[in-house]
């Protein structure tokens, strides 16, 4: 009977019932609604970051291509052929790693948000961005390298100087 329950076990289950009632809507976040998810996977397409998924399946396919040619060079030929067939049948798996990336865009963002996500995305300015982001972020990374190599030669030139006043030749 909970009457003989101490008083700490009854506190606790109240702690407990209250923190239930205040997950309950990360807990309902957490279980996006078909609705979102499929508003995740057009952001995703209109993005254009569907197609990170697609070498998976066949590189996996020829991996383990690889490792059983390892066991048997003499059976290169049919590994081959169950390869070739594999990759076609099992292409459409990339569709499970999708499905599974617009879960995690829809858990993180309210349906709403998704809504004005594709409206951006398929606005002029939206479609722009998708286009000449990778070229910027490109440039970036290559300016990026070029600024980390200057910046090194002066880290290295200085820790020669202090060195030196300390005695040391670098």
């Amino acid at each position: 009977m909970i009457v003989n329950a101490p008083a700490g076990a009854l506190r606790a289950g109240l702690v407990a019932l209250v923190l239930l009632a205040l997950a309950g809507p990360s807990l309902s976040q957490a279980q996006p609604t078909p609705n979102a998810i499929a508003m995740a996977k057009e952001i995703i397409t209109l993005k254009g970051s569907g197609g990170i998924f697609d070498p998976i399946v066949p590189g996996i396919i020829e991996q383990t291509k690889a490792a059983l040619l390892q066991s048997n060079p003499m059976v290169q030929s049919a590994l081959n052929e169950v390869a070739a067939r594999l990759r076609t049948e099992l292409a459409p798996r990339t569709g499970e790693l999708l499905n599974e990336a617009a879960r995690l865009y829809a858990a993180k963002f309210t349906e709403p948000e998704l809504r004005d996500a594709l409206t951006f995305y398929r606005s002029p300015l939206g479609k722009k961005l998708v286009i000449e982001e990778p070229m910027i972020v490109e440039q970036a990374m290559s300016n990026a390298q070029a600024w980390s190599d200057k910046f090194a030669e002066e880290v290295f030139a200085r820790f020669r100087a202090e060195m030196k006043k300390k005695g040391h030749n670098l």
